[in-house]
């Protein structure tokens, strides 16, 4: 008898691969639109652990040149809104900026949205990058604007912050004031003489204070225009009551290094503003932001504090959906899984890895579906036993440290083929970069398993989440096969959308072709 690995029957007409991915395995390209909107979803122009920024750039330059102005801004706005992403909407913005487009001041105003915004899009716009190292007098007038709209809060925020500051901003455009406290406040930004009597309120304590830092009353502005002077453990106090919810998540240890934490009342006021599900909500905090602030606590934390991350969590996955029937989640912990999930950036990489945020999509939907499987692959699919009762994060973190080895994105399909499990929905979260399971057919492992598992599991349905911007995929889109990008909870809306056919023929490129301008 032939051998039957070599010569056995595939079923059906399997898609043949038609390029390689990093690993010089078989895999399938996405269109350009939809490279694209993987791109917006996922990079953040920083070196990943197969490509390097500069790869990232040129793709996404090339990609955008061959795409009309309506999806940019469409991608622009979705990657800004649903997606919470910076880099990557600016970038669309400043290249809609380089074309000239009629649409660049609807996606100006949606996604240049804060003082950061503005300085990424002055930044890419100077960078001659779109092909010009001039603002231009469109993309000019819309700067002026944003400063002229601007109220003293605003423009305080937008202070904070280098290449290029505020101050460097203000001098390229040169805003005519609109009011007198205009005049003077952007006189003082630049470091011009003005009428500090004319001075908003907020600057003027600012002044007032930077005169003398030992008051007991700390002005109302952002906190970082108030620490070049060493403040007491009583401003410190201050600061925390006066934090919005997400400078307070991301700045605990400093609060807690600073003795505010050996107040009790604190550590009760802090915690209850963590855990409060409306602010929640209303700071759109990435979920695999709190497992950041979480696993960084330092030791000397009150519990109350972690117990309040944990809680809010809850509450930031409270739009998981349930699914009906047998659910299956493939977190991929291999390898190249501990690539920074928002890429390498020298001395600021953020500590969370894409196992992490894997691991994080994982135990969601495990907390929303208790009879769930989950079958974590790296060369295999790794044995570990999860306990649905237990916080996200207990779960997350447990499926994070098994990470390490190849990849094997089949690995978890043939296992369910082998035991003839029935699926509805399975979830695979990965990067990808699939190759240790080569197929000799000229398709993927992973597409023929999965054609194999459709005819055991006629209705069941492919989710593939993309962490990170390498433009293929182990598993070709088809109707019963959803590529999403994204490290945001916005995924579960897609998914759930998909699951119930909410969508055309293209799926997720159907919900950004849904963004009106």
């Amino acid at each position: 008898m032939a051998n039957p690995d070599l010569f056995r029957s595939l079923s059906g007409n399997v898609p043949q691969a038609d390029t390689c991915n990093y690993q010089n395995a078989p895999a399938f390209a996405f269109t350009p639109r939809h490279k694209l909107a993987q791109m917006v979803m996922t990079g953040s122009l920083n070196d990943t652990f197969y490509a390097n920024a500069q790869a990232q750039l040129s793709d996404v330059l090339a990609v955008a040149g061959d795409l009309d102005d309506l999806f940019l801004a469409q991608a622009a706005i979705y990657g800004r809104e649903r997606g919470m992403m910076k880099d990557m909407p600016a970038l669309l913005t400043a290249i809609l900026a380089a074309r000239g487009s009629a649409l660049l001041p609807v996606v100006f105003a949606r996604v240049i949205n804060n003082g950061r915004m503005l300085r990424n899009f002055v930044q890419i716009m100077r960078s001659g990058v779109t092909g010009r190292r001039s603002l231009g007098t469109r993309s000019k007038a819309l700067v002026q604007r944003w400063l002229q709209q601007a109220d003293e809060t605003r423009l305080l925020q937008a202070s904070v912050g280098n290449a290029p500051s505020l101050a460097d901003i203000v001098k390229m455009v040169h805003p005519r004031p609109k009011a007198a406290w205009q005049d003077a406040f952007f006189a003082w930004l630049i470091g011009k003489p003005c009428d500090n009597a004319q001075l908003p309120e907020k600057t003027q304590a600012l002044l007032a204070f930077r005169e003398n830092g030992d008051a007991t009353e700390l002005p109302d502005v952002p906190f970082l225009l108030l620490t070049n002077e060493p403040l007491s453990t009583a401003q410190w106090t201050q600061l925390a009551q006066r934090m919005r919810w997400q400078t307070l998540r991301m700045n605990l240890n400093t609060l807690d290094r600073h003795g505010v934490f050996t107040d009790k009342a604190m550590v009760y006021q802090v915690a209850k503003r963590l855990a409060d599900r409306e602010q929640v909500h209303q700071s759109r905090v990435y979920p695999y932001q709190l497992l950041a602030a979480w696993s960084c606590l330092q030791n000397t934390m009150p519990q109350a504090i972690g117990n309040a991350l944990q809680r809010a969590m809850e509450y930031a996955l409270e739009n998981v959906p349930r699914f009906n029937g047998r659910v299956v989640v493939c977190p991929d912990v291999s390898g190249s899984m501990s690539s920074p999930v928002t890429g390498y950036r020298k001395g600021a990489s953020s500590r969370i890895r894409c196992i992490d945020v894997a691991a994080l999509i994982a135990a969601a939907v495990l907390r929303r579906h208790p009879d769930a499987r989950v079958l974590p692959f790296e060369c295999d699919v790794v044995n570990v036993t999860l306990d649905p009762r237990q916080p996200v994060m207990r779960n997350a973190q447990k499926l994070a440290s098994i990470g390490g080895g190849g990849t094997n994105c089949s690995a978890p399909l043939r296992k369910l083929l082998n035991e003839r499990a029935p699926v509805d929905l399975l979830i695979m979260v990965s990067d990808n970069e699939s190759w240790m399971d080569k197929s000799r057919h000229g398709s993927t492992a992973t597409m023929e398993c999965w054609l194999e598992l459709k005819k055991r599991n006629p209705q069941a349905r492919l989710v593939c989440i993309d962490l990170l911007p390498y433009g293929t995929t182990q598993a070709q889109e088809r109707q019963d096969v959803l590529n999403v990008g994204g490290f945001s909870d916005d995924v579960f809306t897609v998914i759930d959308n998909f699951v119930h056919d909410r969508y055309g023929s293209e799926h997720w490129l159907d919900e950004i072709a849904s963004v009106t301008l």
